[in-house]
């Protein structure tokens, strides 16, 4: 297996917006783009600014990317365009659906840094970064030593706030200049540049092992930056902006009430310039409510003047020959329309609506005047809702401006700036006024001048727990950093605005007292130290597993874990967030259990007190505090520590260790970091497993061991091992439900508190750990079980190896691999579980679709994955259910009983659905089995279990039918007339599909039935080929079939009315048409029984569909051509069929019979859009034209002329029968009344019967509902939708280049949700069918042979 690229895939849905989400990638990586289920179909483009390879980026550039389909046809499902991932840096993608945006992000590609002088990677999650703020490292000559404390505190990393000349507000992110180096770090006498910068970096990147990095906010700029002069339109302006007049009107004022509070103006009002208590602080909020903002009326920025519209209104209505334009529109309202300016008073109303509300009732004076009053009634309305907004706004802005004054004048926490000032206003002004001072109304007026509003902008501006919290946060897989000033032990914020003293320099021996010097035993800095060395060992060396364990409320314990050496190092830090001094913290610690054997302690420290003077803050140097420290000691072993009192040794388990720890002196503000290893023997049994698993992907090659002595059958590769196995074994291997298994005796595993598994084989455990694994839960029941014993390990192999032959192999193959399992640590047991079954699963499916057809070989992820289904549904149980097939066959598959030790034939059949029909007489339908045949058996090319099961059902023949419910041939019902035509439909179908197909109708059927009354003869005491059995079914339905069922009674069938066991069947002489049924039975796949003696229903069907089905007719007419067409050739010996009628012997053609259908097939089945169309026999039961009817002849007309998506079948089977542009219309109201989300309704929902909800459960008192009456009424069935997009296709290519297009995106699409539904369902399958919309039905099969197989020939024919 070769090392392959890592890809990444980004499913695109239709409107995702994730541009808050972001995407990490690392270089070397491919990133595709696939399509989600919502866009499958449809035409998309996805564009980029990630720059063509060699090209620079530009943000504003943006390129599409090709699509890619692997397969080249078939569904969406595996097409991709992508991105070779070569450039750092944050791109963004969105795509077009058409020409509309529909969704976009971003993606960011890592950088790989490169440090020292060798130029070695410093992995992002090794980055230990400091920030400093330029302004305070002093003049550019003293930056090294103070850099240093940086390097000797362990740091890689320094990020400077920006190096260029600040601005007026000393903030360290406002620019006065955007180019230039800060004259601050230059002497009078000696001028620094951005060379020197350079210079300096590049030494720190080659000597010290740190990289620099500085960013820049343009927009931070400062405000008497010249840039801004230069450009006003590059900020927000009272021009670019007109919406911000109101709010600079308002920050003036407060400017204004700021300056005259400083000057003692408001004293007498209870307003000193020294702000000292809440009093003060509601004098301040009365002064705004009643000088401030009565003065300013901000309102009217938002309101109409009243007297100018009125008067504008009458002018229109005056106006000479005034015409009313515009008509009452009851969803129009009169409203405010914003002046887009934003003047006082200039918001305007649409007069035409006003025109069209308020109307005179004549044209004389007072019936204006009256008008006027009432527009002008309305306007004052919608001004004082205005009136109120602004309200509501205002008081915001004065809670805002009240907490800004109690934080920065009041709080405890706050700055206590003292008295206001201009220096420190009561708010900070947030828009420039670059002119003289001068009156409110005057500053006002300039608001409305463009060369001077454009300058108007808007711009903004426990020491205990130090350590604790520095390891906590080190603990943490990716890049980690702090700011200066933290390891020294700042006790203050240190301001990015105010702050102007320097930072302190490195000195080795400097003492406590010296403020402007460090060293080890300053502060933190020795664990700091240690701390970031650990975390760059952890980064660099994939402890890439965090978990977090909060033990008490002041314990936080971390653990980093390396999933390939499976060594832990675990944190424990007693956080001091309260002063220890001061504050209780309880002297019991809780004990603690690590996992594995402790190595050594890496480090432990403790925040302590030294002798030094108490802290104060020095005018020149930010300084820490200097009387404390940390007590710290390195890589010790655990006997040694002084912080663990002692540590005993409890075994869980054969091959677990756990130490208990128990602390004496885990004081608050202290550490201890543990490096913890597995016991010796499971790290050997580890190794073992990860070099078995190195077959199936190479990333188990880290940690993994080989030797020379574990069991030989590990030493054969797994692949070879289950290539032997054939695809009706990998049904045992991988499926079986709990019907199936319990036929053979067992059962599938069910874990306690929670449910059983889907299936017994593999894909029922992969099925859950599905869900567990993408969100790592580790805590499912199924994990559980896992730790807390062997059962489902031991179940899992012990099933196969049960069994015999390569099932076995396989079973004593995973035996051997579960032998290291049950070695190494519970904890570890799930991942290494679902490691092996991955792999083993993996390599089952690939042999799976080795053996199928070169189609689901080279087909698209969905072909394959729905090819499953074939596995899934054909077993063969420990009782075969096919009868037995002639013994001169060749190639028939045997096996040795194994209670009976005879030879016995072993032929897969097909279960209908699971888990409801997949076992004893209830697992094999004719209906189901002929209508699944082609899509799961000869599409994927088992096309000799399809030979013997179409040769098996027709050794079954009986009276001209072949069964519905097989009941292995001797507890065979012949209750349907539909099965007969399927089953001929896939000999035509095999024909065609098979190499040398043509020869099964000379293979030998053994008949067990040779006459409708003979018993059941064994198989090889009557063969005849098969051709004689095809023509002994067109001679039965054409010379009429009439025959009681046997045993008919409530033993068959216990809802069945006497008349129903009734069963007739034939050819009407008129038309061609295959006919049968009653009114009391149900011979077509729409065979619902009522059931309900509560709602009146039992024994009466809810869809006979007597007379002659429209599907039924089109089976008919496929096999009567395809009889034609071989008899012409001489392939089939027969050209007619010959009955008695009337006492004579009649003949007639295949071709005469060929016509006859074909005549009249459209005359009688369309609904024509014409009403006076004479072949209409009921036009008053027409309800829906240019459709085709459901069936012809119906004991009750009006079933004829429901929509149901029976029609489609036909379409398909014999599309000769229509006319191209009938039947696109036909197909479109299907499409628009019928189809759903996966499914087709199966009556038209304007029916009044219709009902999409099925319930078998519900008993009541509903004819149509009780007891799943509706069953075929509306729920939405999936095998017809391959039929309906089948049948779609076909007729769009007669439709035109445009028409198929359009369809291939309609089938796409539907088929994507078919895909979505697959890969979700924990069967694996598609269900037989959904309530109303694509609703889940707890009624319906989870997974249902049909579904999968006409999805799966639609798949085929796109």
């Amino acid at each position: 297996m070769g090392h392959s690229k890592q890809i990444r895939i980004l499913l695109l849905n239709e409107m995702e917006k994730l541009e808050k989400t972001l995407f990490r990638l690392e270089q070397g990586f491919e990133l595709q783009f696939r399509l989600g289920p919502t866009l499958q179909g449809k035409a998309v483009t996805v564009f980029t600014n990630y720059p063509f390879p060699g090209e620079p980026f530009n943000r504003e550039k943006f390129r599409s990317l090709e699509w890619e389909n692997p397969t080249e046809r078939e569904d969406d499902s595996d097409k991709y365009c992508k991105l070779n991932l070569q450039q750092a840096g944050s791109f963004q993608y969105y795509f077009l659906q058409g020409n509309e945006k529909s969704g976009g992000g971003y993606i960011v590609v890592d950088p790989i840094l490169h440090v020292g002088a060798d130029n070695h990677v410093l992995p992002l999650d090794c980055v230990t970064l400091q920030t400093f703020l330029a302004k305070c490292m002093g003049p550019f000559d003293e930056w090294e030593s103070r850099l240093r404390v940086a390097k000797e505190s362990g740091y890689n990393m320094i990020h400077f706030t920006p190096l260029q000349t600040l601005g007026l507000s000393r903030s360290c992110y406002s620019l006065a200049n955007q180019l230039e180096f800060s004259p601050d770090f230059s002497r009078p006498n000696k001028k620094y540049t951005w060379n020197d910068v350079g210079q300096l970096v590049e030494k720190l990147k080659k000597e010290w092992n740190i990289l620099c990095i500085t960013d820049v906010v343009y927009n931070h700029t400062a405000a008497n930056s010249k840039w801004i002069h230069e450009h006003p339109e590059s900020a927000y302006n009272l021009v670019n902006s007109p919406h911000l007049k109101p709010a600079w009107v308002l920050d003036r004022a407060l400017w204004h009430l700021s300056c005259d509070v400083a000057e003692g103006k408001y004293k007498e009002k209870g307003v000193p310039a020294l702000i000292e208590n809440d009093h003060q602080m509601n004098c301040i909020r009365k002064i705004i409510w009643e000088d401030i903002f009565p003065k300013i009326q901000l309102w009217e920025f938002f309101q109409v003047d009243v007297h100018k519209a009125v008067e504008q209104f009458r002018g229109l209505l005056t106006q000479e020959n005034r015409k009313i334009t515009t008509k009452p529109d009851p969803k129009k309202h009169l409203k405010i329309i914003q002046d887009p300016e934003y003047r006082r008073l200039g918001c305007t109303v649409d007069m035409n609506i006003a025109l069209a509300t308020f109307i005179p009732h004549d044209n004389g004076p007072a019936a204006i005047n009256e008008c006027c009053n009432w527009f002008r009634k309305r306007i004052e309305e919608l001004n004082s809702e205005k009136h109120q907004l602004v309200n509501y706004h205002q008081e915001q802005a004065v809670n805002c401006l009240l907490g800004n004054v109690f934080y920065e004048r009041l709080a405890g926490h706050g700055p206590k700036l003292g008295p206001v000032t201009r220096k420190h206003p009561l708010v900070t002004r947030y828009f420039t006024f670059p002119f003289e001072e001068m009156t409110l109304s005057t500053e006002e007026s300039m608001i409305h001048h463009p060369n001077k509003a454009c300058f108007l902008m808007a711009h903004n501006g426990s020491e205990y727990d130090a350590l604790p919290s520095t390891t906590i946060v080190s603990m943490a897989c990716c890049a980690s950093g702090s700011t200066k000033g933290y390891d020294e032990l700042v006790p203050h914020q240190i301001s990015v605005v105010s702050e102007e003293r320097f930072y302190t320099k490195w000195n080795p021996g400097a003492s406590p007292s010296n403020t402007g010097e460090v060293n080890l035993q300053s502060g933190i800095i020795a664990a700091r130290c240690a701390i970031n060395k650990l975390h760059q060992e952890l980064g660099a060396k994939g402890f890439i597993q965090v978990y977090v364990d909060q033990v008490d409320e002041d314990i936080v314990a971390v653990t980093r874990h390396s999933p390939s050496i499976h060594q832990s190092v675990v944190s424990v830090s007693r956080t001091a967030f309260r002063n220890p001094k001061t504050s209780f913290y309880s002297k019991e610690v809780p004990q603690m259990c690590i996992p594995g054997k402790i190595e050594e302690v890496v480090l432990e420290a403790r925040t302590i007190e030294r002798n030094a003077k108490p802290y104060r803050k020095d005018e020149n140097f930010i300084n820490g505090m200097p009387n404390i420290t940390v007590e710290i000691r390195e890589h010790i072993q655990l006997s040694e520590s002084k912080i663990v009192k002692q540590a005993g040794v409890a075994t869980k388990g054969p091959n677990e260790y756990i130490q208990e720890i128990e602390f004496e002196n885990l004081s608050p503000g202290s550490v201890i970091i543990f490096r913890v290893s597995l016991d010796p023997h499971a790290q050997v049994a580890v190794g073992i497993l990860r070099n078995h698993l190195t077959q199936f992907s190479p990333h188990f090659k880290s940690g993994s061991l080989a030797v020379d002595n574990s069991d030989p059958i590990l030493k054969i590769p797994f692949a070879f091992i289950a290539s032997k196995l054939t695809l009706a074994e990998l049904n045992q291997v991988l499926y079986r439900c709990e019907a199936e298994e319990q036929e053979d005796g067992g059962g599938c595993y069910d874990i306690p508190n929670w449910s059983s598994l889907k299936y017994a084989g593999l894909q029922g455990l992969m099925s859950v750990l599905a869900e567990i694994r993408p969100k790592n839960d580790l805590g499912h029941p199924f994990c559980d079980n896992l730790r807390s014993g062997d059962w489902m390990i031991d179940y899992v192999s012990n099933r196969l190896i049960s069994r015999s032959g390569t099932i076995a192999e396989v079973g004593k193959w995973l035996q051997a691999m579960f032998f290291y399992l049950k070695q190494i640590p519970r904890y570890l047991i799930p991942c290494y579980f679902d490691a092996i079954l991955i792999g083993a699963y993996t390599t089952l499916l690939d042999i799976a679709w080795k053996q199928m057809s070169s189609f689901v070989q080279n087909g698209s992820t969905f072909v394959k994955h729905l090819s499953l289904g074939s596995v899934q549904m054909c077993g063969v149980g420990k009782c075969p259910s096919l009868p037995r097939l002639s013994p001169s066959l060749m190639d028939v598959p045997y096996r040795l009983n194994e209670i009976t030790k005879e030879k016995e034939q072993y032929c897969v059949s097909l279960a209908a659905g699971l888990p409801h029909f997949s076992s004893g007489i209830f697992r094999c339908w004719g209906r189901d089995t002929f209508i699944a045949l082609r899509g799961l058996l000869l599409i994927t090319g088992r096309y000799l279990e399809a030979r013997n099961i179409i040769l098996a059902f027709a050794g079954t023949l009986r009276h001209g039918l072949i069964p519905n419910l097989l009941g292995e041939g001797t507890y065979a019902r012949y209750n349907c007339r539909d099965a007969v035509w399927w089953w001929l439909q896939c000999v035509q179908d095999y024909c065609k599909f098979v190499p040398n197909g043509l020869d099964i109708l000379k293979c030998p059927v053994s008949r067990m039935y040779p006459t409708d009354d003979s018993a059941p003869l064994s198989a090889g005491t009557l063969d005849q080929p098969l051709f004689e059995v095809i023509q002994e079914v067109m001679q039965r339905h054409m010379q009429g079939i009439q025959f009681r069922e046997r045993n008919a009674g409530p033993q068959i069938d216990r809802n069945m009315k006497d008349e129903g066991f009734n069963i007739t069947a034939g050819v009407d002489e008129e038309t061609g048409f295959v006919y049968g049924g009653n009114r009391l039975n149900c011979g077509t796949w729409m065979d619902k029984m009522g059931e309900s003696d509560r709602a009146r229903n039992r024994g009466i069907p809810a869809t006979p569909r007597d007379g002659s089905a429209v599907e039924i007719v089109g089976l008919s007419k496929s096999t009567v051509r395809w009889l034609l067409e071989l008899s012409k050739k001489r392939i089939f010996p027969y050209h007619e069929v010959t009955i008695r009628r009337h006492g004579k012997v009649v003949t007639i053609s295949y071709d005469e019979w060929n016509r006859k259908i074909q005549d009249n097939f459209e005359k009688l089945f369309y609904v024509s859009e014409d009403p006076s169309d004479s072949n209409e026999k009921h036009p008053n039961l027409v309800h829906k034209r240019g459709i085709y009817k459901d069936s012809y002849g119906a004991s009750s007309p009006w079933c004829d002329y429901q929509l149901r998506p029976n029609f489609t079948i036909a379409m398909v089977v014999a599309p000769e029968l229509f006319t191209a542009e009938k039947a696109w219309k036909a197909l479109e109201i299907a499409e628009k009344k019928l189809l759903g989300p996966l499914g087709m309704k199966t009556l038209d929902p304007d029916d009044m019967v219709y009902c999409g909800i099925y319930d078998n459960a519900l008993d009541n008192d509903n004819y149509n509902l009780a007891k799943g009456f509706n069953y075929h009424q509306g729920p939405e069935w999936l095998w017809p939708v391959g039929y309906f997009l089948r049948a779609k296709l076909y007729f769009s290519k007669l439709m035109g280049p445009e028409a198929n297009a359009k369809t291939v995106f309609l089938v796409k699409n539907v088929l994507s949700r078919h895909y979505v539904h697959l890969e979700r369902s924990p069967w694996k399958g598609l269900p037989e069918l959904t309530n109303e919309n694509g609703q889940y039905c707890p009624f319906s099969c989870e997974t249902q042979a049909w579904s999968i197989a006409t999805i799966l020939e639609t798949l085929y024919d796109l």
